[in-house]
């Protein structure tokens, strides 16, 4: 599958959710998470340490997300990534999108052996929103 087919399976999904959102707009996590939402799309933002962003309830982990999520995108450190893959792939997660920076090998090879697809390693969602699909 190329890095354009699971862009546009990752965007088809029906519910996402935000690791890292934040209230903060000037931070990756805040314009991931407003990017999602202002095209429309059903997201939820995760962040332990929030109980809303951006006038949305936060929810501290995947588990408390109501509803299936789908798609993830992560905007964590890459040790805090390795531990929200351990719980997407727990979750039933199908897409995880490892923005640039949270990106962890490990993590990557976590969840493709977990059968999770997984877009890392350079494209940025905020670039993929901003084109015309």
């Amino acid at each position: 599958m190329t890095v354009a087919e699971k862009i546009a399976a990752f965007l088809a999904a029906p519910l996402f959710a935000v690791a890292g959102a934040s209230n903060d707009p000037d931070k990756f996590g805040y314009r991931c998470f407003a990017a999602l939402k202002n095209t429309g799309r059903k997201v939820h933002p995760l962040n332990p340490r929030a109980t809303e962003i951006a006038g949305q309830p936060a929810y501290p982990s995947l588990a408390t997300v109501p509803g299936q999520v789908v798609a993830l995108s992560i905007v964590t450190p890459p040790a805090i990534t390795e531990r929200v893959v351990e719980e997407a792939i727990a979750s039933g997660v199908r897409f995880l999108w490892m923005q640039p920076g949270a990106e962890s090998e490990a993590a990557i090879a976590r969840a493709e052996q977990a059968g999770v697809l997984v877009i890392a390693r350079g494209p940025c969602m905020l670039v993929e929103l901003a084109q015309p699909h």
